[in-house]
């Protein structure tokens, strides 16, 4: 079983749980420190986030937990990991890459006891000779339960936090636009959203967010639903994030629909007038230019958040065929 935790400082996070039938627990992995630059960015939190120049050394601190009955040996590396189709994807056990022949986890194994917790570092060292671009991994800690004669099953679990490593000797930039809105239905008629997005800065992005409708007919509001996660956008990608689980029922409006995006400390709102489609249709809205434009850049250890306020300049056109792409 593997859980790919992102873990938040000093707050228990998401772990790897095995097979009730065995019984064996899980263990827990959290993150103990950030830097300081980054201390209101959500993603560097969770994962480690960092942008260096060639040369650089950085280590970070994690807890491991045996949040089990029974003592654990857990093995701690780091493994090769690539954005592919808009989601993160890390390979099989220790499989290397250039970032995980950078990196070193001490200890490589803990033995804990029951409910025992131990702290461990990951140090990466970029070379002097490291050449300019983003790098991914994953920091795992991996326990094995073998079977014995109480448990005919056996199980390894893994789990982890993120690596997201820009080298570079110019300072990082982070933004995004989104490029289109989407009203659907599907031919059974339920509503859904979809939002399009250009990543236009120089980092992967993990984005989240919550959609809204109101000022609807006769002053309806539908209320707020999160985005589905699992979009990561690399340097320069375009991908798309869903808003599903809105009511059949829903009129067709129209509707003032109010999104915001984020991924760490870039976020950008829009709100649109849009109307739903007939079952098996779709309404698009095509963005000129988006509003609320906050984005994230920094260099030489300085942060900057920069906000600029300007007005959206929406095109639509109606689309009735199922078949149109979204």
């Amino acid at each position: 079983m593997v859980v790919l935790a992102g873990s938040l400082a000093h707050t228990p996070t998401a772990a790897a749980t095995a097979d009730s039938s065995t019984d064996t627990g899980y263990v827990g992995f959290r993150l103990l420190e950030a830097p300081v630059v980054r201390h209101d960015d959500p993603r560097a939190l969770k994962y480690i986030v960092d942008h260096l120049k060639p040369g650089t050394v950085i280590s970070r601190r994690f807890e491991v937990a045996n949040k089990s009955n029974t003592g654990r040996e857990v093995q701690l590396y780091s493994g090769a990991a690539r954005i592919k189709h808009n989601r993160f994807v890390f390979a099989e056990g220790n499989r290397p890459n250039e970032l995980t022949r950078w990196t070193r986890v001490r200890p490589s194994i803990v033995r804990l006891k029951p409910w025992e917790k131990a702290e461990a570092k990951v140090t990466i060292r970029v070379p002097d000779a490291a050449r300019p671009g983003e790098r991914y991994a994953v920091v795992w800690a991996q326990s094995e339960a073998r079977p014995d004669a109480t448990h005919n099953v056996g199980s390894i679990m893994r789990v982890g936090t993120r690596v997201y490593l820009d080298i570079s000797n110019s300072g990082e930039y982070a933004d995004f636009r989104i490029s289109k809105i989407v009203a659907l239905r599907d031919k059974k008629g339920v509503p859904s959203i979809v939002a399009h997005v250009h990543n236009t800065g120089k980092r992967a992005l993990d984005l989240r967010g919550k959609f809204s409708l109101s000022d609807g007919p006769g002053g309806l509001s539908a209320g707020a639903r999160p985005v589905t996660e699992g979009t990561t956008l690399p340097p320069g990608g375009w991908g798309t994030v869903r808003v599903d689980g809105l009511d059949k029922s829903l009129p067709a409006g129209p509707w003032t629909a109010h999104i915001e995006l984020e991924s760490g400390m870039v976020r950008h709102s829009l709100s649109v007038r849009l109307t739903f489609p007939k079952p098996g249709g779709s309404s698009v809205y095509d963005i000129v230019m988006s509003s609320d434009r906050r984005l994230w850049a920094a260099g030489a250890g300085i942060m900057l958040a920069v906000s600029a306020a300007s007005m959206s300049f929406v095109r639509y056109r109606r689309r009735r065929a199922a078949r149109n792409r979204t």
